[in-house]
């Protein structure tokens, strides 16, 4: 076959495939424009809703900033001792500092707090949710510092830096709070994971040292022992060894 009627046949198959989607979107063109606008609007209402998350995360981010000025200001002892009394707002506002960390763990509480109501799914309103449970706890309020690391092991993301910094928060509260089982067993879920983001070493410490308080001397002996055979380089080694040796006492 020649070229020129290859051509030609090409042209009349071109030519047909077009008048047949002609005739068949002729009787249907008020649907598919129908299609085409709802189409449309998704295409607008997807753009819109990255547009809003993208400057929310933004005042998320900013407000979480600014808490954290007053969460992580310098702590100054004044050197006249009646200076102590001077109001926390005060001395945020004049320098910057302030007298005591229970002050400047005071100030940063609603601060925190505020992100962590206004934006409690959000990253910053997670991150702002964990310093908020740390700060509680630093304080001795125990109870309101193991309601907030419970809400963010919760809101976190499952296997999260921040969800694991949280359960270990979690522990250390329930075991100065007196609640041993309950930290023994934080502990020991945290120790089974063995993940890279947990230091492990100082949670068989911290198990030891459960164990120790509720007075099962083999559990303790356990971890302290485990502590020394899995990690003898560990900074943490001292304090088992006097662990193992207050056992034997």
């Amino acid at each position: 076959m020649k070229r020129q009627e290859r051509h030609h046949l090409k042209e009349n198959e071109l030519a047909h495939s077009i008048a047949a989607a002609r005739e068949y979107m002729a009787p249907r063109g008020k649907q598919f424009g129908m299609i085409a606008a709802a189409v449309g609007l998704l295409v607008v209402a997807g753009l819109a809703f990255l547009l809003i998350r993208q400057q929310s995360r933004g005042r998320a981010d900013e407000a979480l900033a600014g808490a954290l000025v007053a969460y992580n200001a310098r702590v100054i002892p004044p050197s006249d001792p009646d200076a102590a009394d001077v109001p926390e707002s005060a001395v945020l506002t004049n320098t910057g500092t302030f007298p005591t960390e229970a002050a400047k763990l005071r100030a940063a509480i609603p601060k925190l707090q505020a992100v962590v109501d206004q934006y409690p799914d959000a990253e910053a309103g997670i991150v702002a949710r964990y310093h908020l449970a740390s700060a509680f706890a630093a304080l001795g309020r125990n109870d309101e510092a193991l309601k907030q690391f419970a809400e963010v092991v919760t809101r976190a993301p499952k296997d999260s830096l921040y969800g694991r910094m949280a359960r270990l928060g979690q522990a250390d509260t329930q075991s100065r709070a007196g609640q041993t089982d309950a930290a023994i067993s934080t502990w020991k879920q945290l120790a089974a994971e063995n993940s890279p983001d947990v230091p492990a070493d100082a949670i068989l410490l911290e198990l030891g040292k459960a164990y120790a308080a509720k007075g099962d001397t083999a559990e303790a002996r356990k971890a302290f022992t485990q502590l020394l055979d899995q990690h003898p380089t560990s900074p943490y080694s001292a304090d088992a060894r006097t662990g193992l040796d207050n056992l034997k006492g």
